[in-house]
């Protein structure tokens, strides 16, 4: 049985985490150069996405937070993931991708893309029950 109740459903993916990319977030580098120095790092980009939004700069925020989503779909890919099943928040080197759908869906729900917004919201919830909450968008 996987960790969400499912008898039948894949095991939750557990992401390995960028540690470098972490450790310089942590200690308060920009995330831009974050990104540039590590831009397999969901993380970096969940970082600028929510700082964009929180500029009130919606556009910018969509293309971080797709770029952050693409590369957390590469990692999710390569540690078995087959575009479902658990996607647990609970795992701290699981938040980077998911702060981006997360951050995702807020920028489209800004610039009107209604749809994106929907998809958005249903992939969190597909991956992990909890991570809407988690992350503000219940």
């Amino acid at each position: 049985m996987t960790s969400f109740g499912d008898l039948l459903g894949p095991e939750p993916v557990l992401l390995p985490g960028d540690p470098a990319a972490e450790a310089e977030l942590e200690a308060g580098e920009k995330a831009a150069i974050v990104a540039a120095a590590h831009p397999s790092a969901s993380v970096a980009w969940a970082t600028l996405a929510e700082e964009a939004l929180a500029d009130d700069k919606a556009i910018t925020a969509y293309a971080y937070a797709r770029t952050g989503y693409h590369r957390g779909l590469d990692q999710l890919r390569r540690n078995g993931w087959k575009g479902f099943g658990p996607v647990p928040f609970r795992h701290e080197p699981n938040r980077g991708f998911l702060r981006c759908v997360a951050a995702l869906a807020r920028a489209a729900d800004t610039i009107g893309e209604t749809e994106e917004f929907a998809r958005c919201l249903d992939l969190l919830d597909d991956c992990d029950p909890a991570a809407r909450v988690e992350l503000g968008l219940a």
